[in-house]
C-alpha cells in the first residue's frame, strides 16, 4: 500500500511506494526532491523536503486524492 506522510517540523514530505525495508539507492534531483530506488531499479519512495513551499495547501495540510480511497 502507497503511504504518505508530511513531518511538519522539518517539512519534508515523504511518498513510499513498497511495505517493508528496503535497501535504496537515493538519486537527488535537485536540493530538495530525491527518489528512492531498491532493487532491480524499482522505485521504492520519493521525498520533497521544504514540501510547503512546493506543494501548494500542504501547509494547511490539504490533500486533493483523485481516483484513490483513503486507507
Amino acid at each position: 500500500m502507497m503511504t504518505i506522510s508530511y513531518d511538519p517540523s522539518v517539512d519534508a514530505l515523504y511518498v513510499r511506494f513498497v511495505e517493508g525495508p528496503v535497501e535504496c539507492e537515493v538519486i537527488r534531483l535537485n536540493d530538495r526532491v530525491a527518489i528512492n530506488i531498491g532493487p532491480s531499479e524499482q522505485v521504492v519512495g520519493l521525498e520533497v523536503l521544504d514540501a510547503s513551499e512546493i506543494l501548494a495547501g500542504l501547509a494547511e495540510r490539504k490533500v486533493h486524492l483523485e481516483n484513490l480511497v483513503p486507507a
